[in-house]
């Protein structure tokens, strides 16, 4: 089993990475979250892996932490998410706001990532809720709130990729006394100064 790879990053693409390990180049697919970590061409590269066996398919998938190896290969194991669902999921947020929208059952947060209905995002929920409170425990960032979900739907319905805004929701202050506009308004300012 490959567990690891360390190499010289050769190329990158929209979703994977060739990376070379001695004489060999191996592609591995990996979320924009570890893409956008992994530096330049020529930069030495580690990442954890997951080899993926089917009858028609081999794949590896790579990781700059182990928690997010360790969340993707939770997500496999739902049934109805393969790979790519869970790379989307990977890449539209990272591993703590993932896990903490499981832990928190924030369905309409999860479904907001392409592909991923209702259905689904139920069932990711009922299957991982339990193991991700115990394996993350502590390390989950706050739960979003529904009416921080509006805040992020509103923002994704401005133009910013879901990844951008939920990092600004999640970086409001936890008043009490702000209301929907305020909220928005906030994240706006947020968003413009980056």
């Amino acid at each position: 089993m490959i567990v690891a790879l360390e190499g010289i990053l050769e190329s990158r693409g929209i979703d994977s990475a060739v990376v070379k390990v001695g004489p060999l180049s191996i592609q591995v697919y990996v979320p924009g979250s570890t893409l956008s970590r992994l530096g330049a061409v020529g930069d030495k590269v580690h990442l954890h892996t997951h080899l993926y066996l089917r009858e028609d398919n081999i794949a590896i998938y790579g990781f700059a932490s182990a928690d997010e190896l360790g969340l993707f290969q939770n997500l496999i194991s739902v049934s109805g998410i393969g790979p790519k669902a869970a790379l989307a999921l990977l890449s539209t947020f990272n591993a703590e706001q993932l896990a903490s929208a499981i832990v928190s059952g924030n369905i309409d947060l999860i479904t907001q990532v392409p592909g991923i209905g209702k259905k689904i995002a139920g069932r990711i929920v009922l299957e991982l809720k339990g193991k991700l409170e115990k394996g993350w425990a502590g390390a989950v960032t706050p739960v979003l709130t529904q009416e921080d979900t509006d805040v992020v739907a509103a923002l994704t319905n401005l133009g910013y990729s879901l990844r951008e805004a939920t990092q600004a929701v999640s970086n409001l202050p936890a008043s009490q006394d702000m209301d929907l506009e305020e909220k928005v308004k906030l994240a706006l300012s947020q968003l413009s100064r980056t």
